[in-house]
């Protein structure tokens, strides 16, 4: 306990204080000054974590998306390039099959014009042997014309008297 005096002028006042009091007040104070800043540091300490865990799951998602998107462009890539690859199998089946009916067709065109001109040779030999046949081979000239169509032979012969 203490004792102090004041003199204001002609008045005196004692004031009598509880030293043990005040000490307790001001431990009282302390330590709620300490629970506020407590309190005030674990806020800004939870809103530290919860803006870092928010980073984290960010960084994740974005981590993920780009991951998902490396794989889905691969899959793009090889889907295009399956379907290059069968395009480019049915452009080479088609040639082959183009190739092989033109072969085919000009085979049969050829053995056509073989035949054809196989009979244009018989029916020569067939005049020839009927010529010679005959004794005026020398009073007489043949001139031939063969024309050679799609569908028929025509084929002309003139005996020309000299």
């Amino acid at each position: 306990m203490g004792i102090r005096f004041c003199t204001e002028g002609n008045l005196i006042v004692i004031v009598i204080e509880d030293v043990e009091e005040i000490t307790e007040l001001k431990k009282r104070r302390k330590q709620k000054l300490k629970k506020k800043s407590l309190k005030k540091k674990t806020k800004a300490a939870t809103e530290i974590q919860a803006w870092w865990r928010g980073t984290l799951v960010r960084r994740t998602l974005l981590h993920a998306a780009l991951s998902a998107w490396i794989i889905q462009r691969w899959w793009r890539l090889t889907l295009e390039s399956l379907l290059q690859k069968k395009r480019k199998a049915a452009l080479v089946t088609y040639a082959n099959t183009e190739r092989a009916v033109v072969k085919i067709q000009s085979l049969v065109r050829m053995w056509r014009i073989h035949w054809r001109y196989c009979q244009v040779l018989n029916a020569i030999d067939v005049i020839q042997c009927h010529w010679q046949c005959h004794n005026c081979y020398t009073c007489a000239l043949l001139r031939g014309h063969c024309v050679v169509t799609a569908t028929h032979l025509q084929f002309h012969i003139e005996i020309i008297n000299p």
